[in-house]
């Protein structure tokens, strides 16, 4: 070995003693001919100290080091003098005094300092073309050590309850996941692909039909879809499935390896204990999104009844075509500037919406009952009856002080709105802890969701997915009320999880496909393994599968998105500048297999 022990390793009770640091020079300081040097290495940093008195040669060689050099240092721990302490860092309490020193390797300049954090001040595109030095910035260099401690912690839980991990194929056959597939061709097999996985979905069903009643992977996932701040081409999930159980069973698993993951793992997070447990339909009215954040209030407020009396026409006009009409209040928002009021309103626009209403209620307005018309403050007002604006503001809970945001129309484009204007709110006032991670499980989903474009219902979740199983007979009379054994677990306005109970018998899996229009032909083209495998003695079983991207960005100080958990994650445009992919191939790998470019 290099080195005797790691820099980041040090203590006072190693006072005295000879030893050998390698790693990188983090910062270099010039003090009269003592040169001061911080060592890093992956477990952290130290002082090193050379004196010319002492140590000619080796602070003569010191004075060239430059920031990144790769550097072996041999000398003497001691405690550093009293009053030079540094208690920022766990090695503050000594320092190294160097006697020889070797250059293992120089570097150019780095084209940033690594030495800082370079989290929103480096250009993204910057750090991903030098990946290498991104990862050496102690903020990055954490987040990696801290997924590693998570993702270790997870196996050990599950393994002490009875899990077996096995690996599923990454190559594997095109089936309908919900997004497109990236496909492999075949050189043996011209004119064939094969598939990389959306989820070892139909992989982790046949092993509960193997007789593995309990299986767990880190799995990875690909999805050819539009790509976000929260989304990759490829993910990396807890891939979990379970046999005999049923949603209490899955559930309580899931917040009890969360629980002990905040508790045991990270540092300076806070939980909602017990998970609060709440209905797509209640979310749905209250949040106006299936993945609400918890962590502050701005409920939103059903104001279609008032609307429909209203003499204001874009309200009563919604609610009569059929529409609803929504809204919340922002506390003590209602004297908010014309251009403020304007910016709500883009943003509203932005999200779909055909316009915002907004009504302010003065802060020196006594009370609702002693409301008088100067007191209200709208671009609507001289429509609006007071009688109207107690009733708007009874309803969504504002006061003296409150600005009310409305919004009318379709009941998806009013929900999708409003739940992106209530998050973009309680992030301009303040009101979610940052502390706290809001996890929550949302339940009873629709089975079935209508889909404009193709004039045709779908699976909401995916097509194995059971229904409630008193709803069997709904599925073809009444699909919209059926109900489905689905799952998600959601915290701080992301979906972390999602799952489900499946259907463990071919007949009624063959009605659900049947219904979503498969003939037998591509039932059995398409899912013939799975169908075949449910003859023989499948037991009833559920899993879920929470993304471990996500989960990171919630428990680290250090991700302004999901691309600072991951080691080397695409840019949103899909490319990777560091490795310049996706990249052509040359014309003789192609005709291997038998593909040409059109």
């Amino acid at each position: 070995m290099l080195k005797s022990i790691s820099c980041g390793d040090l203590r006072p009770e190693h006072d005295g003693q000879s030893v050998t640091l390698a790693g990188w020079v983090h910062r270099r300081r010039d003090h009269g001919g003592v040169v001061f040097i911080d060592l890093r290495d992956s477990s952290g940093l130290v002082q090193v100290v050379f004196h010319p008195e002492t140590a000619p040669a080796a602070t003569e060689t010191a004075q060239r080091f430059r920031a990144e050099w790769v550097v072996q240092i041999a000398g003497t721990v001691r405690k550093r003098p009293e009053g030079t302490e540094n208690a920022e860092l766990a090695t503050g309490g000594v320092e190294v005094v160097a006697s020889q020193t070797e250059v293992l390797n120089e570097s150019k300049t780095p084209p940033f300092d690594v030495s800082q954090d370079t989290q929103g001040q480096v250009d993204e595109l910057l750090r991903l073309s030098y990946r290498y030095l991104d990862l050496r910035s102690q903020s990055m260099h954490d987040n990696m050590v801290l997924r590693h401690r998570v993702v270790q912690y997870m196996r050990r839980f599950l393994d002490d309850r009875g899990f077996v991990e096995i690996e599923t194929p990454i190559l594997t056959r095109s089936t309908p996941e919900g997004a497109r597939d990236f496909l492999v061709p075949s050189r043996l097999q011209a004119g064939t692909f094969y598939a990389l996985p959306q989820s070892p979905q139909q992989l982790k069903q046949l092993l509960m039909v193997a007789g593995f009643e309990r299986y767990f992977q880190i799995a990875r996932c690909f999805r050819d879809e539009d790509l976000r701040g929260d989304r990759q081409f490829e993910h990396t999930q807890l891939d979990i499935e379970m046999s005999f159980v049923d949603e209490d069973d899955v559930l309580g698993l899931i917040e009890e390896l969360y629980t002990a993951i905040v508790d045991e793992v990270v540092s300076g997070r806070r939980i909602l204990r017990p998970f609060p447990r709440l209905a797509y339909d209640d979310v749905m009215a209250r949040y106006g999104t299936d993945k609400p954040d918890l962590r502050f209030g701005l409920e939103l407020a059903d104001l279609s009844e008032i609307a429909a009396a209203s003499d204001v026409r874009i309200l009563r006009g919604a609610v009569e075509a059929g529409g609803i009409v929504k809204g919340f209040a922002a506390p003590g928002c209602a004297a908010y500037s014309r251009k403020e009021i304007d910016g709500l309103i883009a943003f509203a626009k932005s999200r779909g919406a055909q316009g915002l209403v907004t009504i302010g209620i003065d802060g020196d307005a006594p009370s609702l009952d002693a409301l008088a018309d100067e007191h209200v403050r709208s671009g609507i007002a001289s429509a609006l009856k007071l009688d109207e604006v107690r009733a708007l503001a009874q309803r969504t809970g504002a006061g003296p002080g409150d600005l009310m945001l409305i919004v009318a129309g379709a009941a998806t484009v009013v929900n999708t709105a409003l739940a992106a204007l209530r998050n973009e709110m309680g992030q301009r006032l303040g009101l979610a802890d940052p502390t706290l991670i809001a996890f929550a499980f949302v339940t009873d989903f629709p089975l079935f969701e209508w889909d404009e474009e193709t004039a045709a219902w779908g699976p909401s979740h995916h097509l194995f997915t059971s229904p409630w199983e008193e709803h069997w007979d709904r599925i073809e009379t009444d699909p919209a009320a059926v109900r489905a054994r689905h799952y998600d677990l959601v915290a701080n306005g992301m979906e972390l999880a999602s799952g489900s109970i499946r259907i463990h018998d071919r007949q009624k899996q063959e009605r659900v496909m049947r219904f979503l229009g498969y003939t037998d032909e591509q039932m059995e083209e398409r899912f013939g393994q799975l169908l075949g495998a449910l003859e023989y003695g499948a037991p009833p079983h559920g899993g879920i599968a929470p993304g471990i991207d996500r989960l990171m960005t919630l428990l680290t100080d250090h991700a302004e998105s999901i691309r600072d958990v991951i080691a080397f994650p695409k840019t949103q445009a899909g490319t990777d500048p560091l490795f310049g992919t996706p990249a052509p191939v040359q014309a003789s790998q192609l005709a291997e297999l038998h593909i040409a470019i059109v």
